[in-house]
């Protein structure tokens, strides 16, 4: 059953980051881009190399055994990544950053966006503790190598936001947490 899970997510990894790419294209062109974007692309294989790299050599030892976390672990990655997409859709064309490049830009706070304020974050977070949970804890490891890296990008986004929605982007944070709801 490892086997097929692990192929199953591996498969919907590359499914996901391949669309993501594509629509990354789709950006105008001559809208400058967030600074952090290929820097995000490079984290990720780096952390996805080094967990793979580690989980090769001691699997068994950092493993959760049974159906149960292999269920727990796909169910989580699959809401995750259903919750990035949702996210990711919902926002249309105000997706990528920096905000202030686009044409009549508009503060979305409805759909996943009422929950928390960067629910693609938290939905990628999300799956890679599924990821952990079903296949190997180094995955771990990118979890919280990538949680570091959105909290420091959700921040950076957060004072863009802010500036362009002087008074309507503080007190959408007033109500909604940044990736947890209710928590952070």
């Amino acid at each position: 059953m490892k086997g097929t899970v692990a192929l199953v997510m591996l498969i919907g990894w590359a499914v996901f980051w391949v669309g993501w790419l594509l629509a990354a294209t789709q950006v105008k062109r001559g809208q400058t881009r967030w600074p952090g974007y290929a820097g995000v692309r490079l984290l990720l294989a780096l952390v996805i190399i080094v967990s793979l790299r580690g989980a090769r050599h001691s699997v068994t030892a950092a493993t959760l055994t049974g159906p149960a976390p292999k269920a727990i672990g796909l169910t989580l990655w699959a809401v995750g990544l259903a919750l990035a997409v949702w996210a990711r859709v919902y926002i249309g064309r105000n997706w990528g950053t920096p905000m202030s490049h686009k044409e009549d830009p508009e503060l979305v706070t409805s759909g996943p966006y009422r929950f928390v304020r960067h629910p693609i974050y938290s939905g990628i977070i999300l799956a890679m503790l599924g990821t952990a949970v079903a296949l190997t804890l180094y995955w771990l490891v990118a979890a919280v190598v990538l949680g570091a890296y959105f909290i420091y990008s959700a921040k950076a986004e957060e004072r863009y936001m802010t500036e362009i929605f002087p008074e309507a982007y503080p007190a959408y944070k007033r109500k909604s947490k940044m990736l947890i709801p209710f928590v952070f």
